[in-house]
């Protein structure tokens, strides 16, 4: 539960703080250009709110509402997804939205997108500042990396140590090696020392490649027991715990499990391979009788001490652990630091932004393939990607990171978003016809049914994956 509110905190106050000044946006340019801010409101508050004042002498009602989905600016003489168009019977007024030239509309529209993209740009340049880049170069991964069967189709094998492709040299381990390498004709590794080239095609699926089980790559870690926890959770969700397997069995540091069930590990990938066998043949099990023979497995293990190994049998936990952690690679690999002064730290930071949003960007064109609508994620995907632990630097990093998905997202031309008034702006830009205030009604009514689908969709996703359907 202690988890779980830390991370809502965290999804709660970037949410919160992003759209306040998404909107906040839309209400400075309005006002800028004369134009009637009628409500100012974080969240929504259909049938009622949490908190609302109005200022002496202003036009505008400021609240909070109880539905945490977003924020809105009612801008009068416009029709927006609060659906009043009794203001639009009257004869048109020169403080509303519509008498304003459209260049001045137009510009109204992207204030927000805009104020979400430089936000982005200055978190992102303030991080720089304050705690500079911390990465591990693919080159400096000295075990390499841990291929699947597709990945060694090409050519690539285990422990070969990632350089770059024809795209360019790679930095560091991230989404970036999977685009480059999806994209690439070659891909430069080293391996026993010596550089070698593997030929790719081109145009591999990267959403494939991140979720195939195993996945087309991952960095290379040994099989080698690190600690071992003397107690477990019986499952997940338990507060009722065991004493673990690993220390049933008697598992030190420096330990090797070399087998499970008679097939050989040549890593802990190759376990985690294991025990995802166990999890799906998990699904079919009809009764407890069925899940406790697929639980219950045997362990070659290479004892530090004495070089021997031991075969021993085990029952894992329903949720198949075992209780033992093993060396992590990343801990003795070189680490890059780079650090920047307040001035070097804004094109550092604007470039890493502009880097995230490209890279964001190229990966849309899966998000309407069968693999992509599986891989949509709702509010509970948002929010576990904030940490645990309460965190600073992992807490900006991950706002900055939603605040360019909110900005490219409500660029997009889509009716009832920012980017659908934009292209109907630009429409009557061009052909000097304004679209009727009707036509822009029932545009806002599809474009609230098409969104309103896609939450539904990701949020079900989340639900799914929650049950274990997905």
């Amino acid at each position: 539960m202690e988890v779980f509110l830390i991370k809502l905190l965290q999804f709660m106050m970037a949410i919160s703080l992003l759209v306040l000044l998404h909107e906040m946006g839309h209400m400075l340019t309005a006002k800028l250009f004369g134009v009637r801010v009628e409500k100012f409101y974080l969240f929504f508050d259909p049938w009622f709110h949490l908190f609302e004042f109005k200022p002496k002498n202003s036009d505008t009602t400021y609240g909070i509402g109880w539905l945490p989905l977003g924020g809105y600016c009612k801008i009068s003489g416009m029709v927006d997804e609060s659906m009043d168009t009794e203001q639009l019977k009257g004869d048109p007024q020169p403080w509303e939205f519509r008498t304003k030239p459209a260049w001045q509309r137009l510009i109204i529209m992207v204030a927000g997108v805009t104020v979400n993209l430089l936000l982005a740009l200055f978190i992102y340049s303030m991080i720089m500042f304050h705690w500079g880049e911390d990465y591990i170069a693919t080159k400096d991964m000295t075990l390499g990396m841990k291929f699947n069967q597709e990945a060694k189709s090409y050519g690539f094998r285990d422990h070969d140590i990632l350089l770059g492709t024809d795209r360019g040299a790679f930095r560091e381990y991230s989404g970036d090696v999977y685009r480059d390498i999806s994209k690439a004709k070659y891909c430069d590794v080293l391996r026993h020392g010596k550089q070698v080239r593997v030929s790719l095609p081109g145009k591999i699926n990267m959403l494939e490649m991140v979720q195939s089980t195993p996945r087309f790559m991952e960095p290379f870690m040994v099989n080698e027991v690190d600690t071992v926890l003397k107690r477990i959770p019986v499952a997940e969700d338990s507060k009722d715990s065991i004493v673990s397997p690993a220390w049933q069995m008697q598992l030190k540091k420096g330990d090797v499990i070399v087998a499970l069930n008679g097939k050989p590990l040549d890593s802990y990938n190759s376990y985690k391979d294991a025990t995802g066998h166990i999890a799906d043949a998990m699904t079919a099990a009809k009764t407890r009788d069925d899940s406790l023979r697929l639980r219950t497995v045997t362990v070659a293990v290479k004892r530090a001490a004495t070089g021997k190994v031991d075969t021993l049998s085990t029952t894992l936990t329903k949720d198949l652990l075992m209780g033992y952690a093993p060396v992590n690679p990343l801990a003795s690999y070189k680490n890059t630091h780079i650090s920047y002064n307040f001035l070097k730290s804004f094109p550092a930071g604007v470039k890493y932004g502009f880097d995230v949003l490209g890279g964001y960007i190229s990966d849309m064109r899966y998000v309407f393939s069968p693999q992509g609508v599986k891989s949509l994620g709702g509010f509970g995907a948002i929010g576990s990607l904030f940490p645990d632990k309460w965190d600073w630097h992992a807490f900006w990093m991950m706002t900055a990171f939603l605040s360019i998905i909110l900005a490219f997202m409500n660029i997009l031309p889509i009716p009832a978003l920012d980017g659908g008034f934009v292209l109907f702006l630009f429409y009557e830009i061009i052909t000097g016809r304004k679209p009727s205030d009707k036509f822009m009604e029932y545009a806002e009514i599809v474009g609230i049914g098409f969104l309103l689908l896609l939450m539904i969709v990701a949020n079900l996703n989340d639900i799914l994956r929650w049950l274990g359907y997905m």
